[in-house]
């Protein structure tokens, strides 16, 4: 998938201890020039609209079992994650995205 066919991106967690609403509200700012939509869920309501669902690694498989065909991008750590960078690059420049 080219990144610029990126519409809406879906930050899917567990735990509510707010990383991942941070996480959100960060793509919402670099991505603000986009046409993007950041939404925040829970892993286990995963919207059937997603374009791309970015969630940690320790979610990955509910993630994907929830998420259908969409891609699932994973990441480590919440803040300056190599996956969620090159994710934000590709929407913006128009790369590939990888799930």
């Amino acid at each position: 998938m080219n990144g610029k066919d990126i519409r809406k991106l879906v930050i899917a967690c567990d735990a509510g201890m707010g990383s991942s609403v941070m996480l959100a509200g960060q793509l919402r700012k670099k991505l603000k020039k986009s046409d993007v939509t950041v939404e925040h869920t829970p892993v286990d309501a995963i919207p059937g609209d997603a374009d791309v669902v970015v969630t940690h690694t320790g979610l990955a498989e509910r993630a994907r079992r929830g998420a259908g065909d969409t891609p699932v991008i994973t990441f480590e750590v919440y803040i300056g994650d190599p996956a969620v960078d090159r994710l934000v690059k590709a929407i913006k420049d128009g790369g590939e995205v990888g799930g």
